[in-house]
C-alpha cells in the first residue's frame, strides 16, 4: 500500500474560416496574468524558472540529461523533473526548490532507466514516474529519494502516464506494445490493457477517470476511450505527430499540439469535434499547461527557444516568453517567485 501523503485557423464551431489570427501577437500578456513557468529545456540539460507578469527568467539550474518531463507540486513549491537521457539511458530526477530557485537534490533511481512521465500523487509526498526499461511505474518519496515501491506494466515502452484526480488510477502509453496499461496504485484492482494504434505516446485521462485520450504516432491519430469497457468512442486523424495531449479543468476542451505539422489542434471534448486550427510554422509546439484560470495555455516551441501563450477564448497568441535551447516539459504555477 501507498501511504496516503503519497493540439489562418479554422472556427468549426461557428463554420467561419479567420486567416492569420495566429500570426496576431499582441505586445504583451494580459495585466492580470501572473504566476510562475517552470520549463526544461531538453538540449541544455537545464530548467528555467519564469515569472509570467514581467515574463523574466529568474533562474537557469541544471538537470539531468534529457530532461523531458516536469511534474509541480500542487501549491507550486517542489518541481520534479525526469531525466531521460540522449544516447546513453538516464535514470534520475531532479528536485527542485521552486521559490527558492535552486537544486534541493538529484534522486538516482538505479535500474530504473529512462524515466519519462510523471505525476504527483495526492498529497505530494510521492511522485510516480515510468521507466520505459523496466517496464513499470516507480513511486518514489521526493523528500530522501526512497523508492516506496514499483508496480510492472507489463508493457514495452511505458512511455507516458495520466492519472485520475484521486490518484487511484494510473494509465501509462507502452509504445512499443501499441497498448494503454491502466494501473491501480494500491494494488487491489486488476491491471487492464487496451490495445491502440501503433507507438502510443500522448495520454492524458478526464478527472473523473471516464475516458482516456491516446495519441499514436505511427498513424497519426488520437483515440478517445471508455475506460469501463475499453470501448473506443471516437478518433481524431490527419496528425503528423500528436506530441501531447491536455484536457482543460471542466473536460470542455482538448488541446493537442502537432509537433510535425507545427499546430496546435483545439477540439470540442464531448462531440470529439475540432473547434480550430492553430498555424504555427516551423516552431515545433511540444509541452502544454494551462493558467490557474484555465484561459491561458503555454506551448513551449522548441524550434524556437521560447515558450507561447495563446488565449484559449479567441485562440490568439498573445505572448512569448524566452527559455533555453529546446524547451520540452513545462509547467505552470499561480504562486509568484519572489525577483
Amino acid at each position: 500500500m501507498i501511504p496516503a501523503d503519497v493540439r489562418g485557423i479554422v472556427l468549426a464551431a461557428v463554420g467561419t474560416i479567420v486567416a492569420g489570427v495566429g500570426t496576431r501577437v499582441a505586445a504583451q500578456l494580459p495585466s492580470f496574468e501572473h504566476g510562475t513557468l517552470v520549463v526544461l529545456n531538453k538540449q541544455a540539460a537545464t530548467a528555467n524558472i519564469i515569472d509570467v507578469g514581467s515574463k523574466q527568467i529568474l533562474a537557469t539550474l541544471p538537470t539531468g540529461i534529457g530532461p523531458h518531463e516536469v511534474a509541480l507540486s500542487h501549491d507550486g513549491r517542489v518541481a520534479v523533473t525526469t531525466n531521460y537521457g540522449a544516447r546513453a539511458p538516464g535514470n534520475s530526477l531532479t528536485v527542485i526548490n521552486v521559490p527558492g530557485r535552486h537544486v534541493v537534490r538529484t534522486i538516482d533511481l538505479g535500474r530504473y532507466q529512462r524515466p519519462h512521465g510523471i505525476a504527483f500523487l495526492p498529497g505530494d509526498s510521492i511522485a510516480a514516474v515510468t521507466s520505459e526499461t523496466a517496464r513499470a511505474i516507480v513511486l518514489v518519496r521526493i523528500a530522501d529519494g526512497t523508492i516506496v515501491r514499483t508496480v510492472s506494466t507489463e508493457a514495452d515502452g511505458s512511455h507516458m502516464l495520466a492519472m485520475i484526480g484521486d490518484g487511484s488510477r494510473i494509465y501509462t502509453s507502452d509504445g512499443q506494445s501499441n497498448s494503454v496499461t491502466a494501473l491501480s496504485v494500491t494494488a487491489s484492482d486488476p491491471m487492464q490493457a487496451f490495445p491502440v494504434p501503433s507507438r502510443p505516446e500522448a495520454i492524458t485521462v478526464t478527472a473523473r477517470g471516464d475516458e482516456v485520450w491516446v495519441g499514436s504516432n505511427g498513424e497519426g491519430t488520437v483515440s478517445v476511450i471508455v475506460t469501463a469497457t475499453g470501448t473506443v468512442r471516437g478518433k481524431l486523424e490527419g496528425f503528423g505527430w500528436p506530441y501531447r495531449i491536455l484536457i482543460t479543468p471542466d473536460s470542455r476542451l482538448a488541446v493537442i499540439p502537432d509537433l510535425q505539422k507545427h499546430q496546435i489542434r483545439i477540439v470540442d471534448r464531448a462531440s470529439i469535434r475540432e473547434l480550430a486550427v492553430l498555424d504555427m510554422p516551423g516552431t515545433g509546439p511540444q509541452g502544454v499547461a494551462l493558467s490557474g484560470d484555465g484561459r491561458i495555455l503555454y506551448v513551449s516551441l522548441s524550434r524556437e527557444d521560447r515558450v507561447a501563450a495563446i488565449d484559449l477564448q479567441s485562440y490568439e497568441v498573445i505572448g512569448h516568453f524566452d527559455t533555453g535551447s529546446g524547451p520540452d516539459g513545462i509547467a505552470y504555477s499561480s504562486m509568484i517567485v519572489a525577483q
